[in-house]
């Protein structure tokens, strides 16, 4: 008998990921992205919202990689589960968020003859939005290890499914946990973010939340809407730009370009973690950035054309119009982002709402108003929930950050995250472009978008509403500062201002408060299990929400 081989002779497999048009991959990511897009329509048409469909679709892949027949068996694998989950969640928040919203302002506005172009704009700023994301996850600026609790939440849900045990159980405690909470009311996803989080931009997201809620309950303020007099959009006008201003100083630093030449294993070999290392170096950044604010620009130019503003304004005023509309998109995009990979939450409404005031402000007509604000509307959504969906598929990957490929295995693995994101994209487009006449004829228009059209006729009602806008602004550039681009601390606050959502900052200061507890008490290896909880929390909220809303 030959002599078996020794260990060291062993030779791993190479590292290879499922790819995203494999036949049986693209017939169940497509039926699973028309399913996500009708959820996502039929949420933002009938109650103002749109859910998170990532552990949906993780479960129905589960499930069919129990079926035995018509090689469905391949979705056991977690890799190809992670595919389908980001397909149903890119469909879902494309068709209700990026694509029918925007469009939806023109009905609103009383131009119908606005929808197919503000359609085509909205379509080509999510596709430049996921291409920017694509282009810059995993650099130090957007990087795999912060938080992105949602994407969490999706893959710890898929490796309970796949190795059952302690993990499951935990998991599923939390998954009941939140339920109960969704069903009371309450947002178990605050709680589940402040378990999963960074510490400081969560208690500053609780901080928001705390004074949103009570604020009207101080002798003095009882007749005082923050929204009202704009102060959370002066808050997070100043952090916004203090945000930009710090990821231009990550593009231009040189530290952070040596810093992507040193290798785990280099910088310290005892503790070699080969997914740690940014998967996107300070250039890759600069080019991912700047080519995306040139492609704005010029989907902006198109957008001038087809929707016909250009007969409104003069070539200067077309110019300018131009540029503000790729800066509104661009830097909607980059705030959403931070929110949501700090706290899961993603104020693209509130923000949306920043550039009208603005609009408003500088005294843009109407016409060319509309047409700017479903441009800004359409970017940010698809930005923040692929960057959950990259996530999810980091963490599954991570368990082979030890091995030789493992760089190239996780590019690949989310070059074909981004292929399945463009076919629930592809798949989102396509119904909206077939079934939107037929909702805004039945009056089923996203409740936003009645508010951004109305803002827009209706103009400034607050006259003080542009000083307020810069006297907000000024404490939420200094937080924003203080907590440097790690924290996003001034960004978390004007997210907070920004959501009602009862009683969830108290959920949030009980969560931090556990995770301060447990990592004083039990040592930071106990946070392992809360994060599982954490997880299970979103999880349970987005399934009992869902739940609810359909029975409703």
């Amino acid at each position: 008998m030959a002599p078996q081989p020794t260990h060291s002779e062993l030779i791993e497999e190479p590292l290879q990921h499922p790819r995203a048009f494999a036949p049986r991959t693209l017939v169940v990511t497509l039926l699973l992205s028309a399913l996500g897009a009708f959820i996502g329509l039929h949420l933002i048409t009938t109650l103002g919202i749109s859910a998170n469909t990532s552990v949906i679709g993780a479960l129905i892949a589960m499930m069919l990689g129990r079926v035995g027949i018509w090689g469905l068996s391949s979705f056991r694998d977690t890799n190809r589960q992670n595919l389908a989950q980001t397909a149903i969640s890119s469909a879902t928040f494309g068709a209700a968020n990026a694509l029918l919203t925007p469009i939806a302002i023109g009905w609103a506005f009383g131009r119908s003859d606005l929808v197919w172009p503000l359609l085509f704009g909205a379509a080509a700023g999510l596709a430049v939005d996921s291409w920017v994301l694509y282009k810059t996850f995993g650099s130090r600026f957007l990087p795999a290890s912060a938080a992105w609790p949602p994407g969490i939440a999706a893959a710890e849900t898929i490796k309970a499914g796949d190795e059952g045990g302690h993990r499951a159980k935990v998991l599923i405690a939390g998954g009941v946990l939140g339920a109960v909470l969704a069903w009371l009311g309450l947002s178990a996803s605050a709680a589940g973010a402040a378990l999963i989080g960074n510490i400081v931009a969560l208690f500053m997201f609780g901080v928001g939340l705390l004074i949103n809620q009570y604020s009207p309950m101080i002798p003095g303020l009882e007749d005082v809407s923050l929204a009202g007099e704009y102060i959370p959009h002066g808050v997070m006008i100043g952090a916004g730009l203090v945000a930009l201003i710090q990821a231009m100083r990550i593009l231009f630093s040189r530290r952070g370009a040596k810093e992507q030449r040193v290798t785990p294993a280099e910088s310290n070999p005892a503790e070699a973690d080969a997914s740690l290392v940014p998967s996107r170096s300070s250039e890759d950044l600069g080019k991912g950035l700047g080519f995306g604010f040139v492609l704005f620009i010029l989907v902006g130019v198109a957008l001038a054309a087809v929707s016909g503003i250009t007969a409104d304004l003069s070539v200067p005023a077309l110019i300018g119009w131009v540029l503000f509309a790729a800066v509104a998109a661009f830097v909607h995009e980059i705030i959403v982002g931070l929110a949501a990979m700090h706290s899961g939450w993603f104020p693209a409404f509130a923000v949306t709402l920043i550039f009208l005031v603005i609009g408003l402000v500088i005294g843009l007509p109407e016409v060319p108003l509309v047409v700017l604000v479903g441009y800004c509307a359409a970017t940010g959504p698809a930005f923040a929930d692929l960057g959950y969906d990259f996530k999810a598929g980091w963490v599954l990957r991570r368990i082979h950050s030890g091995r030789p490929g493992y760089a190239t295995y996780e590019m690949s693995g989310r070059k074909q995250q981004y292929y399945s994101a463009i076919i629930g994209f592809v798949v989102a487009l396509v119904m909206v472009a077939l079934l939107w006449r037929y909702y805004f004829e039945d009056g089923l228009i996203p409740p936003v978008a009645t508010v951004f059209a109305d803002t827009i006729t209706s103009g400034l009602g607050n006259p003080d509403a542009v000083r307020n806008l810069i006297i907000w602004a000024i404490p939420g550039a200094l937080i924003q500062a203080l907590g440097g681009s790690s924290r996003q601390m001034g960004v978390m606050l004007a997210t907070g201002l920004l959501i009602a959502s009862p009683y969830a900052c108290w959920l949030v200061f009980a969560a931090l408060l556990v995770r301060v507890l447990v990592r004083r008490y039990k040592g930071t290896k106990a946070e392992e299990d809360l994060a599982l909880v954490g997880a299970g929390l979103i999880a349970g909220d987005a399934i009992a929400s869902l739940g609810k809303i359909v029975k409703t």
